[in-house]
Parts: C-alpha cells; sequence; structure tokens
C-alpha cells in the first residue's frame, strides 16, 4: 500500500544556474560563445594534424583523438542547456537523458583513456628515443586509440545501465545542468544500487591507474630531461609536458567531483562550478595549451591560412 503514493518519474527537470529568466538568456548566451570557441578551436586543430604532412607523429594522431573526444564531451550537455536557457524550459526526458550520461561517461573515460596514451608516448619518446619508431608505430598507435573509444564506450554503457536499470521516484529534478550520476542516484528507487557501485568502483580503479601511469611517466619524463645538458633541449621537454599535465589534472580533479560525490548532498554552486570546468575548461584548454604551446603547431596554422585563400580562389 506504501507503494500507492509514490509518483513515478516519466522525465526530469535539469536545474540549471538561475531561476530568473533574463538571467537564464545570459547564461545561455555565456555558453553558446563559451560552446563555439571549443568548437572552433578544436576544429581548427583537426584540420591542421589532418591537412598538414608534417604533423603526421604519433603526439598529433593522438592529439587529433583528444580533440575529436573534446568536441563530442562539450557537444552532448552544452547545446542541451543553451537551448533550454534560451527558451527557459528545463524539461529533458529519460531516454534523453539515459543518452547525455552514456555518450558523456565514454568520452570522458576515452579522454583519460587518450591522455595516458599520450604520456606513454611521451615518455617513449624523450626516455627510450632509439626505440621510439620501433614501439609506437602506426599500428600501435590506431590500436590505443581503438581500445581508448572502445573502453570508454564499454565503461559508459555499463555506467548508464547500471544508473537507469531501475524505476525513478519522488523528485524530478536534477540539481545539475546536465544529467550526472549522484544527482540521479538519489532520486532512483530501485535497489539496484549493486549494480552502480561496482562500475563506479572499477571506474576508480581504472582512472587511478591511468592516473599512475600518467604520473609514473612523467617522473620518468622529468629525471631524463634534467639529466640533458643543454638548457634549450630542457626546456623544450618541459613545454610539451608540463600543459598535458597540468589538463590532466584540471580534468580528473573536475570528473572525480562529477561522478564521485555522494548522492546525498545537494550540489552547491560550487559543485556546479565544477561541473562547468569539467565540461567547458579542458576542451577550451587543450587546443591553447596543445597548439599555442607548440612550434610545429604554429608553423602548421601559418602554411594552412595562406592555403585556405588559395583553395577558394581556385574553387572558384
Amino acid at each position: 500500500s506504501s507503494m500507492v503514493n509514490v509518483t513515478l518519474v516519466t522525465g526530469f527537470l535539469l536545474l540549471g544556474f538561475f531561476e530568473d529568466p533574463s538571467w537564464q538568456t545570459l547564461c545561455g548566451m555565456l555558453f553558446l560563445l563559451l560552446y563555439l570557441v571549443a568548437l572552433m578551436s578544436n576544429l581548427l586543430t583537426i584540420t591542421v594534424l589532418s591537412l598538414d604532412q608534417k604533423l603526421q607523429a604519433p603526439m598529433y594522431f593522438f592529439l587529433k583523438n583528444l580533440s575529436l573526444l573534446d568536441i563530442s564531451l562539450v557537444s552532448i550537455p552544452i547545446p542541451k542547456f543553451i537551448i533550454n536557457s534560451l527558451l527557459h524550459d528545463n524539461s529533458i526526458s529519460i531516454p534523453g537523458c539515459a543518452f547525455q550520461l552514456l555518450l558523456m561517461t565514454s568520452f570522458s573515460a576515452g579522454e583519460i583513456f587518450i591522455l595516458t596514451a599520450m604520456s606513454y608516448d611521451r615518455y617513449v619518446a624523450i626516455c627510450c628515443p632509439l626505440i621510439y619508431e620501433a614501439i609506437v608505430n602506426s599500428e600501435a598507435c590506431v590500436l590505443m586509440a581503438g581500445v581508448s573509444w572502445a573502453l570508454g564506450l564499454l565503461f559508459g554503457a555499463v555506467y548508464t545501465a547500471g544508473t537507469f536499470s531501475g524505476p525513478f521516484c519522488g523528485s524530478s529534478v536534477i540539481s545539475e545542468f546536465f544529467c550526472n550520476v549522484p544527482s540521479l542516484l538519489k532520486i532512483s528507487c530501485s535497489d539496484t544500487l549493486l549494480v552502480i557501485y561496482p562500475s563506479l568502483g572499477i571506474g576508480v580503479c581504472l582512472s587511478l591507474s591511468c592516473f599512475i601511469c600518467i604520473v609514473f611517466s612523467y617522473i620518468h619524463i622529468l629525471s631524463t630531461v634534467l639529466r640533458i645538458p643543454s638548457l634549450k633541449s630542457q626546456s623544450k621537454a618541459f613545454a610539451t609536458c608540463l600543459p598535458h599535465l597540468v589538463v590532466f589534472s584540471i580534468f580528473m580533479l573536475s570528473a572525480f567531483t562529477v561522478y564521485l560525490r555522494l548522492p546525498s548532498d545537494a550540489p552547491s554552486v560550487t559543485d556546479r562550478l565544477l561541473s562547468v570546468t569539467y565540461t567547458m575548461l579542458p576542451p577550451i584548454l587543450n587546443p591553447v595549451i596543445y597548439t599555442l604551446r607548440n612550434r610545429d603547431m604554429k608553423q602548421g596554422l601559418r602554411r594552412l591560412l595562406p592555403a585556405l585563400p588559395a583553395c577558394q580562389a581556385s574553387t572558384a
């Protein structure tokens, strides 16, 4: 009889940042601007890396994958949030929410794996330069990238299936601007948490092992670099490695708070800002850090930009 007064949830409301419609509009416009910056910069990175024959090293292959993941990651929650903010409509359907969760967890996991592959690539390049060509060849790169995407999708699927395997009851409000696990677990009324905790555990173990691999790579890289006699080579090695470490740390810290927060507490402003950091910062920072700090990429851009008007002229 106690089951009678439980209302089953048939759709969700995504709580944005503001109740006030005019603030919502402003927020929507700001996100639209940030989204376009993230989109254009990553598309530019992919274009330069695809068209420039001089930028075909493994490092750039992984960078292209990272940009693709960034575009995917940012394109799932943000356009929906922008539309909701501008139309002042916060609803999202249950399939829509599941889809959002599936793709966001998949691309996040994929991004962690690709960043790990990138650190391995730098590790072999700097610490074992003589066997670099043999170890990090094109087959190995395609394999690492493929495994990263596949593992990401697998993890996302397990995670989403666990979260959506039972009904939701009580409140239909998700106190974030996209569907994420802690908020959904809070309103789930099924006993399937047994599925979620193992997959959360696997997620934590995978992320931590990636984190350990990356830290291990960088400790080796730094100790190798510090033994290099020339300061110029040292600074060049630091320039490729430190930005990577910064991006990874920001991504991991904010992702951990987004996915592994306890579901009981209502998200504060800080939590919501961390969600924004996690979805918006890597896609905007990655191209800046990897492209503008990299001499070869800058030259690639310079080679590409004069080529663009020439292409248009020849097609006209």
